[in-house]
């Protein structure tokens, strides 16, 4: 064998265990590159009690309950079908009923979910991606749709 066939050996074997490898992350890491899974997705999957993730939607309507120590316990859902999460901490400024969320923590058990952390969308015209599409899809939702009052708590710039 030559020298630049040996080369050509040595690049074509470092290639194959790159892709080999790449494959394999891939296939590892497949259910956890999503960023958040909606309340159907969980339900339609069948996730094990447990099972750590972000979970996505819109704050049910009325469904927000304060308790003492900071607890909170509120529904999301997309619409199709509500997941109860418990909280305990401070929730963001903008986090309101009807409004884009995304929460990560625990599955305790089919419908019910334990968050460590919530997010809550930046401004009236943003929602995640994925919660405007599933939203889309079933006609629930649409671009121009934002709360009266986003604009109230905007203070009015100063006088000259």
């Amino acid at each position: 064998m030559t020298r630049k066939q040996r080369r050509m050996v040595m690049i074509a074997s470092a290639g194959t265990v790159l892709a080999i490898s790449a494959g394999l992350v891939a296939y590892a890491l497949r259910d956890s590159i999503v960023f958040f899974y909606g309340p159907t997705e969980i339900v339609e999957k069948g996730l094990t009690p447990g099972t750590r993730l972000r979970l996505g939607g819109l704050v049910g309507e009325g469904s927000v309950v304060r308790s003492p120590g900071q607890k909170v316990s509120f529904t999301i859902t997309d619409a199709k079908t509500t997941v109860t999460v418990n909280y305990t901490g401070l929730l963001p400024d903008l986090f309101r009923e009807g409004q884009g969320v995304v929460t990560e923590g625990v599955l305790e058990a089919p419908g019910r979910f334990r968050a460590d952390s919530v997010l809550a969308k930046h401004d009236e015209n943003y929602m995640p991606r994925e919660v405007a599409d599933a939203l889309k899809k079933q006609g629930h939702w649409q671009p121009g749709d934002a709360k009266a009052g986003a604009d109230a708590a905007t203070p009015a710039a100063p006088a000259k």
